[in-house]
């Protein structure tokens, strides 16, 4: 195995392994301790909880191109989560928050630090997905 394709692998491993505990996480905090998810909360999911699979069949097969899909998946489910927290932080973006069901999206179950919520989480998960699914594709660009 060349040095390209170990920091591939690396990438790979990497992407797959946030994702399996952005995937617990939300598990941990819906099945444990008894958190209802808002829908956007169900959104982020729906963005997120697919890459444990695909991330992970990746790893298995060694199939490097599998970070365009993890990166466009995470760009969206990014993009959920900065509205999410926007509306749970931004005074501005509360007042004019979409309705969300039964549990308010602009509802917090937790704030640790003062700003690390549930989507904030989530969104930092999406970002270092998209950084490493990124890294990857400009490596694959490389010559050897």
């Amino acid at each position: 195995m060349d040095k390209k394709e170990k920091t591939l692998e690396n990438l790979l491993v990497s992407a797959w392994g946030i994702s399996l505990i952005a995937t617990l996480g939300s598990l941990y905090f819906s099945e444990i301790m008894k958190f209802i998810p808002c829908e956007l909360c169900w959104f982020q999911r729906i963005f997120m909880y697919p890459q444990v699979i695909i991330l992970g069949m990746a790893v298995i097969r060694k199939e490097y191109d599998i970070a365009r899909y993890s990166l466009v998946l995470s760009i969206i489910g990014g993009a959920i989560s900065t509205y999410h927290y926007l509306i749970q932080k931004v005074p501005f973006f509360q007042d004019n928050a979409i309705s969300c069901g039964i549990v308010p999206c602009t509802g917090q179950y937790i704030n640790w630090l003062g700003f690390i919520t549930i989507p904030f989480l989530a969104l930092i998960a999406f970002i270092l997905i998209a950084v490493l699914s990124s890294m990857m594709i400009r490596k694959m660009k490389e010559g050897n």
